[in-house]
């Protein structure tokens, strides 16, 4: 990672976090009250092949004794009315300015991995997390809507991570690595602006 883009990932998580810092606030409280606790969803991701950490969300779903993978069809029924509209606004991901602030992500890279993909793939990976994982990146912003419509259709967590190893990974990976060998500090803005510009409520005709 560049001095320029770390400079860019602290100031503005910064400056996010002191902005939204009552949006967080009513969002975790909103959890808290209608879906108990915990609040946060936090997960084991690769930040190197080697190297993992620990990725917070707000949670989402209803917590189940076993959760593993993806998330797919298996796991639609556990999602909470509030988790559907955090998920689509992506507010869920808010707790990853602490991860931003912490070195662990950057705004804009490939979304971490699970270790277990990240061990299934090596070389793949190996190559991919040259680039700091991020939270929006070129594979979400071309790929990411298509990838939960195609695991929406997946019925059972073994299907889900079949069809996830077999069409998401080297789909998404063909474009991390595309922004790994074309990245600059206006690329990463570019997607930035995309990613919030995705997020604007859109203006009915």
């Amino acid at each position: 990672m560049t001095p320029g883009k770390r400079l860019l990932d602290l100031v503005l998580a910064t400056l996010l976090t002191v902005v939204l810092a009552p949006v967080i606030c009513t969002v975790a409280l909103g959890i808290l009250i209608l879906d108990g606790r915990p609040v946060l969803f936090i997960s084991e991701r690769m930040r190197s092949p080697t190297r993992g950490f620990a990725l917070w969300k707000f949670r989402t779903m209803r917590v189940a004794a076993t959760d593993s993978g993806v998330s797919g069809g298996d796991k639609v029924a556990r999602i909470t009315r509030l988790g559907r509209l955090l998920r689509r606004t992506r507010l869920d991901e808010l707790p990853q300015l602490w991860n931003i602030l912490k070195g662990d992500m950057s705004f804009v890279g490939p979304r971490p991995p699970l270790r277990q993909y990240v061990e299934r793939f090596p070389d793949l990976y190996a190559r991919v997390l040259q680039s700091r994982p991020g939270v929006t990146g070129l594979a979400t912003i071309v790929y990411h809507g298509h990838e939960e419509r195609l695991l929406a259709r997946c019925a059972t967590a073994e299907e889900t991570d079949a069809l996830y190893a077999r069409a998401c990974v080297p789909r998404k990976a063909r474009l991390d690595l595309i922004y790994h060998h074309k990245r600059n500090l206006c690329m990463d803005l570019w997607l930035i602006g995309r990613t919030a510009a995705r997020l604007l409520p859109r203006r009915r005709a």
